[in-house]
C-alpha cells in the first residue's frame, strides 16, 4: 500500500506545529495541514505570550504534566529555535487579608517543583514566568520541522477524515484532494471537536472563550515583570504584562461565546480591563490604548486537555480541548501524540533525533499588532 506520508497533523497553531516538530525529529514523513495561509492565525496568535511556570496548576494533572514536561524541554530546544524567550518572572499581590491564599498557591508551586519567592505579606514572586512571541514560537517549530523534511502546506482546510479502503487514514481536503497516511493527529484548535465528529461521534466539545486584551506604550517608568491577580474559578483574571518589543498589555477578559469566528473586541472590553489594569500598575493611569485584539481560547464543555486515541477510527489522535496554555505545554503535547500515534499508526520512531540548521528569520510585526488587525477587520465586517 501506497501512502502519501506516514502522518498528517491538521492544524497549524502552536500545538499542531509542536506535534510536526515532534514527528519529524524522529524521522516519521509528516504532513501539516492549516487551513489558513498562514500559521498561528487563530488561538495561538492571539494570547498572552506568557509561558508559564505552572506554578498553580493542579498537581497530577494531565495539563500539569504537560506544562512540567515542556520546560524541561523547551531548556535544551531554545537555543535551536532562534528565538526571544525572556524570563521577566512575575509578582502575584494577594495583600495582607489574602495571606492564607497565597501560602497554598506557594505550597501548590513546590509540590509541582517550581520555584517561588515570598516578598511580603500576600505577595508571591514567580521567577520563572517568561515572555515571547507565541507567532514567532509558532513559525519556529514549524521551520524546524520543514528542515527535517515535513510539508507544511498552507491554505489547506481539512473537510472529513475517514477510514482508508485498505488501512491507514483517508483525509479529505475541502479542494477535493485526498489523502492516505497511516495516521493523523487532530490538532485544529476551535474546530478540533468538528473534525473529529468526520470520523464519528465526537469525545468531547469546544467552544470559543473569548479573552480580549488592549495594548499601551511602555510608560517612562517601564513595567519588568508579569503582574498578577489571585486567580479565581474563572481563570488567572486580569494580568498587566510587558513585552518582548516594549510595549504593555492588559487583559484578558474572560468571555463564553458559540461563534468561532468572532474576533471583534466587544464594546465594554475597556470598562471590564482598565480599572482593574490600573488597579495593578498605577502608571496606566490616563494612559489610552494604542491597540486592541481578541483571542478564542478552544474551551471544552467539561473537557480538559483531552487528548486520546479515537475509539471509532484506529490510527486518529485527537487533541482537544487546550485552553489558554496551549503555548506552555505544546512541547510536551509534541512529544506525547507523537508517542501515542506512534502506537496507535505503527510508526517507527526513531531514538536519535536528526539536527538540521534552520533558515533565517524574516523580521516580523508582534503578534500582537497582527491579532488586532484581524480584530479591526472583523469589526468592520460586522458593522
Amino acid at each position: 500500500m501506497s501512502f502519501d506520508a506516514e502522518a498528517a497533523v491538521v492544524g497549524g497553531g502552536v500545538v499542531g506545529c509542536a506535534v510536526a516538530h515532534a514527528l519529524s525529529s524522529t524521522g516519521v514523513a509528516t504532513v501539516l495541514l492549516e487551513r489558513n495561509t498562514a500559521l498561528a492565525t487563530e488561538a495561538s496568535g492571539a494570547n498572552s505570550g506568557i509561558v508559564h511556570t505552572g506554578f498553580d496548576s493542579p498537581p497530577g494533572e494531565l495539563e500539569t504534566e504537560l506544562i512540567l514536561r515542556s520546560a524541561v524541554l523547551r531548556t535544551a530546544l531554545l537555543p535551536k529555535l532562534g528565538i526571544v524567550l525572556e524570563r521577566c518572572g512575575a509578582l502575584l499581590r494577594g495583600g495582607p487579608s489574602q495571606v492564607a491564599t497565597v501560602e497554598r498557591l506557594a505550597a501548590n508551586a513546590h509540590a509541582n517543583g517550581v520555584a517561588v519567592e515570598a516578598r511580603g505579606p500576600g505577595e508571591l514572586f514567580v521567577p520563572g514566568e517568561s515572555i515571547t512571541d507565541p507567532v514567532a514560537f509558532t513559525e519556529a517549530l514549524a521551520d524546524r520541522a520543514r528542515a527535517r523534511g515535513a510539508d507544511v502546506r498552507l491554505g489547506a482546510p481539512v473537510a472529513a477524515l475517514g477510514r482508508g479502503e485498505s488501512g491507514g487514514v483517508r483525509v479529505e481536503l475541502a479542494s477535493g484532494e485526498r489523502l492516505l497516511v497511516r495516521g493523523v493527529a487532530n490538532c485544529a484548535g476551535l474546530y478540533a471537536d468538528e473534525l473529529a465528529a468526520s470520523a464519528g461521534p465526537a469525545p468531547f466539545e469546544v467552544y470559543p472563550r473569548k479573552g480580549e486584551f488592549l495594548v499601551f506604550e511602555q510608560p517612562a517608568e517601564p513595567l519588568r515583570e508579569i503582574l498578577l491577580p489571585l486567580p479565581s474559578a474563572a481563570g488567572k483574571g486580569v494580568l498587566v504584562f510587558p513585552t518582548i518589543d516594549g510595549h504593555v498589555i492588559a487583559g484578558p477578559t474572560a468571555r463564553d461565546r458559540a461563534d468561532k469566528g468572532d474576533w471583534r473586541v466587544e464594546p465594554d472590553a475597556g470598562e471590564l480591563i482598565l480599572e482593574k489594569a490600573r488597579r495593578m500598575f498605577a502608571a496606566l493611569e490616563g494612559a489610552e490604548p494604542i491597540a486592541a485584539y481578541a483571542g478564542l481560547r478552544p474551551a471544552g464543555r467539561g473537557a480538559n486537555y483531552a487528548i486520546a486515541p479515537s475509539t471509532v477510527l484506529p490510527a486518529l489522535v485527537n487533541v482537544g480541548a487546550i485552553r489558554s496554555t496551549g503555548l506552555t505545554a505544546a512541547l510536551g503535547i509534541g512529544e506525547l501524540v507523537a508517542r501515542l500515534l506512534g502506537g496507535v499508526a505503527g510508526l517507527r520512531l526513531r531514538e536519535t533525533p536528526r539536527e538540521t540548521a534552520l533558515p533565517a528569520r524574516t523580521p516580523a510585526p508582534p503578534w500582537w499588532q497582527l491579532a488586532a488587525e484581524r480584530s479591526r477587520r472583523a469589526e468592520e465586517e460586522g458593522a
